[in-house]
């Protein structure tokens, strides 16, 4: 397999990253947090999150973002000179999907875990059911048109289960492409994974899979992440998500960190000559100014390296 020339990076800093801040952050500040990406060249931003604000606090704004980001001129692709943008939401439920729909959104996302621990911790039902929760959705989408994106998560260890197989992760992958998704995230929820486990994990997927409807979600907390989309890369995976400044974590997972920060990402493509059509340095500030805002370090090792200099 070649490595891909260009790599889509999915920017999930405003949704994945900002939901498990414990400071709480207005609209105002992210609306700001997204038109900072989209200036400096991110095509795919996933904005925010209609899921029941007592689940996550970070998100009952949602809707307020979405109508704030449709109100700026400024955020029109053509006007920035890039590439068509993508703005989407995480919509688990029927109802998620239909305030999304009220708000403009033209595309959302999905998820289920390969892993029945984690599924029970975090959404209280299993696999089986999580995925029969989703057909009113998918239905929904396929009749507006709307284009759906697949997460699972913990393809690789889960917190309650141990070690997770690539046939469990095969399983769910085939049953969201089966609904319809147009694409499925492999999120190592936990960072537990190493290049050896994304290879074997890829080498079973693959098998039925090709690897331009996968993508890879890492998360940093073994230090393993950048060497994970390395591994990936060779499978010719060319979408990876990332959280702008290594925002996030896990609530249901002990001492998992953030997503991998999309600045250590867009470096190291950078310096493996693929393409992003990302401005390093932009999303450096737009990591900092986050960070800044949330009273804490930057995660990102690019980030604070270009500090010191």
């Amino acid at each position: 397999m070649t490595i891909p020339q260009a790599v889509k990076l999915v920017e999930v800093g405003p949704r994945d990253g900002l939901q498990n801040e414990s400071a709480p952050v207005s609209a105002a500040d992210k609306i700001n947090l997204i038109h900072g990406l989209m200036d400096a060249g991110v095509s795919y931003i996933e904005a925010g999150s209609f899921v029941s604000p007592r689940s996550v606090p970070q998100m009952a704004d949602s809707d307020q973002v979405f109508a704030g980001l449709k109100s700026i001129p400024a955020l029109n692709s053509t006007a920035l000179n890039l590439p068509a943008l993508t703005l989407a939401a995480l919509t688990p439920n029927l109802k998620g999907f239909q305030r999304a729909m009220e708000s403009g959104v033209t595309e959302v996302a999905i998820f289920a875990s390969a892993s029945e621990g984690f599924s029970a911790k975090n959404i209280n039902c299993t696999i089986a059911e999580s995925l029969t929760r989703f057909e009113p959705v998918m239905q929904a989408a396929r009749d507006q048109g709307v284009a759906v994106r697949g997460y699972i998560s913990c393809v690789v260890g889960c917190p309650y289960d141990g070690e997770v197989t690539p046939q469990q992760v095969d399983v769910v992958s085939r049953a969201l492409f089966d609904m319809g998704c147009y694409e499925v995230s492999l999120g190592d929820t936990i960072g537990v994974g190493t290049p050896g486990h994304f290879k074997r994990l890829l080498d079973h997927l693959l098998l039925q899979t090709s690897a331009d409807k996968l993508a890879v979600h890492c998360h940093d907390t073994y230090g393993q992440a950048l060497a994970n989309i390395g591994a990936s890369l060779e499978y010719g995976i060319a979408t990876v998500d990332a959280s702008v400044a290594g925002l996030g974590g896990c609530p249901y997972a002990l001492n998992a960190t953030g997503n991998v920060a999309s600045e250590d990402v867009v470096y190291m493509l950078q310096g493996m000559g693929i393409s992003t059509g990302i401005d390093l340095d932009k999303l450096i500030a737009v990591g900092q100014s986050i960070s800044g805002l949330l009273g804490k370090p930057t995660n990102s090792s690019v980030a604070r390296a270009r500090s010191t200099v």
